[in-house]
């Protein structure tokens, strides 16, 4: 998906020995997008946005060993040793020992040869890391300037996790220049290397540099457009981790030295095998209770008392991506974890004062947010129609950020038609929701619409839904009303063979739990997100819930 910016020059850093100033070049295709003051608390947004930086470069995909050089010495050798062997078989197996004496002397004059050639490649990928860090990675953070926060967003690079960077205004002091919206900027390893320069003694100024929305000629030299092709990858992962953190989550408080203690047990021990979980043990009332898989060791969080009403064992996978947390621990206050269920996205707010950093880990590693999990087919699915969903997003456009609560208030709509209309808003781009703030905001991802067709945000799933439903193949047996939600009973009939699905959604229109024996559910669950009969099934009963 190509993504065109044009910046004005590039983001600069300029440093004296009083002062510092980190400038970043905004896109200026856009809505203008600026902001221009001092830092307040320099060392807490310093640790903030390293730790950001520790979002984006992550990677811990699995690298397979590179055996081109030998399939392509076997692939020029293998027809000689096939038919020495088939003719003289005897002697095939005595050039076959003497191969196998010699091939320590191969490894070792193979070594000698090509080391040069590995000492120059590695020095090569250095030089670029250092000085073109744009081929190493090009998903810059998305930068939001909002009447209340500035805030950072990024994705890592195997698109696994996801950071978010609030900071309130009394980060800052002296704010001179600023304008509302959403940008890309021109962001570099360069600039990370002079945040790490920040200090309490040195006047630092933080500016989303408004200089290029004022050139008149876009012709001028200074200007430096490109062209990004960035994976869908990436875009439909943004969209995925909106819905997630609009769904029901376990939640708990977390003392910061306990997060430093969870941290300092995975640095000591090296698991050799699996199971590689984190155990999470809820009792209501109770200090919360993590088992590290496979040593069984188990952590009581004294300081951490779990606040919930039901008894909960959840299980979480990736735990080394934890890590990222570590720079935020001397000036955290707490922590604040929220978890989806076993194998599900989790969420980690760490509470800086007046910043806020939201770190969100998908299922387990490879896992990514963009393949795996289809959160957006688990939030609210009632149908709104085109113009109450505009005067929603209008209405949110007044005022930047607001909760459902109040937008319900001043709209005199029900929530569930407000969290609705804001979930179809979020799966194209225009709307996320700050889980640390627990409101809506207003955050256009692109300058143009997003290509929802090209996304195929209604995944396969969805799609085969749609087919049951056309063909009256979907019957709702039972509905039966809670105080917090209902729960739906019926039967899909699939190539001929009925299955039974049962689901419950809660007062906001939320796929909380489902069952189906079909062999999509048995294999994954709702780790995946729902299967085609659960669907159908929720499509239907939001049909009729309207007709009636």
């Amino acid at each position: 998906m190509e993504f065109n910016y044009r910046f004005f020059g590039g983001s600069a850093v300029s440093h004296s020995a009083t002062q510092s100033e980190l400038s970043f070049a905004p896109d200026t295709l856009r809505e203008p997008t600026y902001f221009v003051a001092e830092l307040a608390q320099h060392l807490p947004f310093r640790e903030s946005i390293s730790a950001l930086n520790a979002v984006v470069v992550s990677d811990l995909r699995f690298h397979p060993k590179d055996r081109t050089e030998y399939f392509e010495w076997l692939k020029q050798h293998e027809q000689h040793l096939l038919a020495d062997y088939l003719a003289q078989q005897q002697v095939v197996n005595r050039r076959i020992d003497e191969v196998r004496s010699g091939l320590a002397d191969v490894r070792k004059q193979q070594s000698k040869v090509m080391a040069p050639y590995y000492k120059a490649q590695n020095a090569y990928f250095k030089w670029l890391y250092k000085h073109d860090y744009d081929a190493w990675f090009v998903l810059d953070p998305v930068i939001t300037v909002h009447p209340d926060q500035v805030m950072f967003e990024c994705f890592s690079q195997d698109e696994s996790a996801y950071g978010c960077l609030s900071c309130n205004y009394d980060v800052f002091k002296n704010i001179t220049d600023h304008a509302y919206g959403t940008t890309n900027i021109d962001y570099s390893a360069g600039l990370y290397n002079e945040f790490q320069k920040i200090r309490d003694y040195r006047k630092t100024e933080l500016k989303i540099d408004p200089t290029g929305f004022a050139v008149a000629t876009t012709g001028s030299e200074q200007f430096i457009e490109e062209k990004i092709d960035l994976p869908e990858s990436w875009v439909r992962g943004f969209l995925q981790v909106s819905s997630a953190m609009t769904l029901p989550m376990v939640e708990a408080d977390l003392h910061t030295m306990d997060i430093h203690n969870l941290l300092f047990q995975l640095k000591r021990n090296k698991e050799r095998h699996g199971p590689r979980s984190l155990r999470f043990q809820l009792l209501p009332g109770q200090p919360v209770k993590v088992t590290l898989e496979p040593w069984e060791h188990a952590i009581t969080f004294h300081r951490s008392i779990y606040q919930g009403t039901e008894e909960r064992e959840i299980r979480i996978w990736g735990r080394r991506r934890l890590f990222m947390l570590e720079r935020l621990l001397p000036y955290a206050r707490q922590f604040k974890m929220r978890l989806l269920g076993t194998g599900l996205p989790s969420f980690f707010i760490a509470d800086l004062g007046d910043l806020r950093f939201t770190l969100g880990l998908s299922g387990w590693t490879s896992n990514d947010w963009s393949r795996m999990g289809e959160f957006n087919l688990m939030t609210s699915r009632d149908d709104v129609d085109t113009e109450t969903k505009a005067m929603v997003f209008k209405q949110l456009q007044k005022c930047w950020a607001a909760s459902t609560d109040q937008l319900a208030a001043s709209l005199k709509l029900e929530r569930s038609v407000i969290i609705s209309a804001l979930s179809a808003y979020s799966q194209t781009g225009k709307v996320i929701y700050d889980l640390a703030a627990d409101v809506f905001r207003c955050r256009e991802l692109s300058r143009n619409p997003l290509p929802v067709d090209a996304l195929r945000f209604a995944s396969p799933q969805e799609e085969k839904a749609q087919r049951f439903l056309k063909a009256h193949l979907v019957k709702l047996k039972q509905k039966k009303a809670y105080a917090d939600g209902i729960k739906v009973v019926g039967q899909v009939t699939d190539n001929g063979k009925l299955l039974p699905v049962e689901l419950v959604i809660d007062g906001d229109r939320r796929l909380t739990q489902a069952t189906c024996e079909c062999s999509h559910y048995i294999r994954n669950k709702l780790y995946k997100g729902p299967c085609e009969h659960i669907l159908a099934l929720r499509l239907l009963q939001a049909e009729q819930g309207s007709e009636s």
